[in-house]
C-alpha cells in the first residue's frame, strides 16, 4: 500500500507535464482508499515541476535495489 510522503516511480509518460516513465515523485495525498494519488515531481535542485493526480496504474513503489538516473528536462 502506497502512503503519503512515499517516493514512487511513474509507469507512463506524461508529455503534458514533461514527465517520462521512470521519473520519481513523492506522494503528497492519497485519494479514495489508494485508488488515486497526488504526486509531486521536483528537479534535483528542488524546483517543483508538477503536482499531478494519478491513478494507481500510473505509478508504482520504488523497488529494492533500484538506482535513480538524472536527465535534463526540455
Amino acid at each position: 500500500m502506497i502512503q503519503e510522503l512515499e517516493r514512487v516511480v511513474l509507469t507512463t509518460d506524461l508529455p503534458e507535464y514533461g514527465l517520462k516513465e521512470g521519473d520519481v515523485g513523492t506522494v503528497v495525498l492519497v485519494h479514495q482508499g489508494n485508488r488515486g494519488y497526488e504526486v509531486e515531481f521536483v528537479t534535483l535542485d528542488g524546483e517543483t515541476v508538477a503536482v499531478v493526480s494519478l491513478s494507481a496504474g500510473q505509478l508504482r513503489p520504488i523497488g529494492r535495489r533500484e538506482i535513480a538516473q538524472a536527465r535534463v528536462m526540455a
